[in-house]
């Protein structure tokens, strides 16, 4: 019985990896220090946080040199997520990928079309989120993430 268990942990644990996102975890884990963020040239926008109690993507560093570059490299997303805590920290979620050019994919995985004008106030785009960090019941690519909160921005931090 405890052999049965444990072959279903394991195909259940296999069931929640994706390659991609093992990819990224991989080439962007220095990420985990914002400061690292920082140092490479990223800058913080406002936390952003989705219609309706949808989740949030948090707050995202972007380097605006990689935006204007159409290449697209897993070592370099365009952007890095980090969801707020209580007690001022940001922890590293997921990171963004962002391109003129497309259609686009990573490693087979489709971007998504962003039309002007829209929020970010940038030209029609492609972008692909990888929730590499924080699990995403929404999937791995989704936008937006409902484990992930804006709330400790809004509460005064």
């Amino acid at each position: 019985m405890l052999m049965i268990s444990l072959l279903a942990a394991s195909a259940a644990a296999a069931a929640e990896t994706n390659p991609l996102a093992d990819k990224v975890r991989a080439a962007d884990q220095r990420f985990a220090d914002v400061a690292v963020a920082k140092s490479e040239g990223y800058a913080a926008i406002p936390c952003v946080s989705g219609p309706d109690g949808s989740g949030a993507m948090g707050v995202h560093y972007v380097n605006q040199k990689l935006i204007d570059d159409p290449a697209i490299d897993v070592s370099k997303p365009e952007a890095v997520l980090y969801e707020p805590g209580a007690d001022g920290k940001l922890e590293l979620v997921a990171v963004e990928y962002i391109t003129p050019k497309g259609p686009a994919a990573l490693d087979g995985q489709l971007f998504s079309f962003v039309n002007a004008p829209n929020r970010y106030g940038l030209p029609p785009f492609y972008e692909l989120h990888v929730w590499a960090w924080r699990a995403n019941a929404t999937g791995t690519f989704s936008d937006m993430n409902p484990d992930v909160s804006c709330a400790a921005m809004m509460d005064g931090m």
